[in-house]
């Protein structure tokens, strides 16, 4: 593996010219980026996929909770284009399944999705004050307010080469063009000395606010009736996913029973009727046992198309939410980002 990616090193550098030019264009004012008066922010990374985008959007969802708040997507893997407004009945394929999960989870928020983003938030800035934007930080057309840059705790400690010899889709260097980095999914229990090496890999040219946060897996819910359960005692587990890194989903549910099957699919996978038959198949062959995914896959699988498919199986998901450690060495995300985007409402 090693030596194909040496083999495709020159490639990357290929790549990296282009972003650098297309970055060159924008920071030059060669091309125009678009700002508003109203505080935008905007979430994203570098690394592609996994980093936890979606608990931080949520996360400042409920931060914000009974200011006028709204959230814009790009609808990622949706088959519909242009902007529109996330109703409650409305499907992952129509949507796609992050701003669904966003909108069955805070029913009171506007959710849009639209793939011009700057678009998007003219649409809704006129009945709205807070505008909170997942995975637009390479979105140079806009000019955000606040942006939060978001690397995963695991995949900060690999090489730092660009598609297709690595796997940043951004240059490493445009980690000094956000205003709050965040590592996500640290260990629970951060070490000092765990905190020390994650700020030497990166490697920051200028003092920005770096903050640590983990993930917090909540209860096991029915995905037919959305009701709360309990794992059984010595559980009996498949899991299926299809996002981007499903190793810490997996390596927590090691710790709540027995995985006897673990079934991957791509990230934003699409599941068809053919895929249930198969899960179903493993069902029967491995006898009692629960199938659990992930929330956001619960999203996909709810397509009216697959409920014939799917209503006798144990299917399950676990939702789950970002918390943050302690900052010790200056003030709280909370605060910080509460300073920062009232402050721009002054």
């Amino acid at each position: 593996m090693k030596k194909l990616r040496l083999l495709l090193l020159p490639f990357s550098w290929l790549y990296g010219a282009i972003l650098f030019f297309r970055h060159f264009i924008y920071d030059r004012g060669f091309a125009n980026s678009y700002g508003f008066d109203k505080p935008v922010i905007v979430i994203g990374n570098l690394v592609l996929g996994g980093a936890g985008k979606s608990p931080m959007t949520e996360y400042l969802l409920r931060l914000f909770a009974g200011v006028s708040i709204a959230t814009l997507s790009r609808g990622y893997g949706r088959k519909s284009t242009g902007y529109l407004e996330v109703q409650g009945g409305s499907t992952a394929e129509k949507v796609g399944d992050e701003p669904l999960q966003f909108k069955r989870k805070f029913p009171c928020v506007t959710v849009a999705v639209c793939e011009d983003r700057v678009e998007g938030l003219r649409q809704l800035m006129p009945s709205h004050d807070i505008f909170v934007l997942d995975d637009a930080f390479q979105h140079r057309r806009l000019k955000p307010g606040i942006s939060i840059l978001l690397f995963d705790f695991e995949s900060l400690q690999e090489n730092k080469w660009v598609l297709p010899a690595g796997n940043y889709r951004d240059l490493f260097m445009r980690r000094n063009f956000a205003d709050i980095i965040v590592i996500t999914k640290s260990p629970e229990a951060l070490s000092k000395t765990d905190r020390q090496r994650c700020l030497q890999l990166l490697k920051l040219e200028r003092e920005l606010p770096t903050f640590f946060s983990y993930i917090e897996y909540g209860d096991l819910v029915n995905l037919m009736t959305d009701e709360k359960e309990s794992f059984p005692i010595n559980a009996r587990l498949i899991v299926m996913t299809g996002i981007a890194n499903p190793t810490p989903f997996c390596n927590y549910l090691t710790t709540k029973g027995n995985v006897l099957k673990m079934i991957e699919f791509p990230d934003h996978h699409r599941y068809t009727a053919g895929d249930l038959l198969k899960i179903k198949r493993y069902w029967q062959s491995l006898g009692d046992c629960l199938i659990v995914t992930t929330e956001k896959d619960a999203m996909r699988l709810r397509d009216p198309e697959l409920r014939s498919h799917i209503e006798d199986l144990p299917l399950h998901y676990i939702p789950i939410e970002t918390k943050f450690h302690h900052n010790a060495s200056g003030p709280s995300f909370d605060n910080l980002i509460k300073d920062q985007v009232f402050g721009k409402q002054v």
